[in-house]
């Protein structure tokens, strides 16, 4: 553990500042067409934007794999209202990994009625040539806060 760490630290600190723009722009319009992806239910965009070895955690804490991460944004009796990203980061780690992190509230209609969810993601991206693809995702539900 101890030896990752060193070795993700190292990483960061290798890139110029230049770089580290660089990689931190390219990172966030892959994470901004990721959660587009997912809110218009783009099973397309998202077989291709994510790694078929998928770790995707649940806001329960169970894990599951790329085709149950895309058959739960695709449903055909679901439809997504907008989000609002809150608490946002953006983090690479090194020019071929990095993460994406938010709050939203995700709300919208499943199989007819109407849901409301407070979450927390983290996403782990990771750079296949010219592309980034998740490769890691972890949901927490929290409660919702009264408006």
């Amino acid at each position: 553990m101890r030896k990752t760490c060193a070795i993700a630290i190292a990483s960061i600190l290798i890139l110029t500042p230049a770089q580290a723009r660089d990689a931190a722009t390219d990172l966030r319009a892959f994470a901004d067409a990721f959660d587009a992806a997912q809110i218009a239910q783009d099973r397309a965009a998202l077989g291709r934007m994510v790694a078929d070895d998928l770790v995707f955690i649940d806001g329960s804490g169970k894990r599951y794999g790329k085709a149950f991460f895309i058959d739960g944004w695709t449903g055909a009796d679901d439809d997504y209202d907008p989000v609002t990203l809150s608490d946002r980061v953006i983090l690479p780690l090194g020019e071929d990994a990095g993460l994406a992190s938010a709050e939203t509230i995700l709300s919208g209609r499943s199989a007819g009625e109407p849901f409301r969810v407070r979450i927390r993601f983290t996403d782990i991206f990771r750079r296949h040539g010219d592309t980034w693809q998740a490769t890691y995702i972890h949901v927490t539900r929290m409660a919702i806060e009264s408006e």
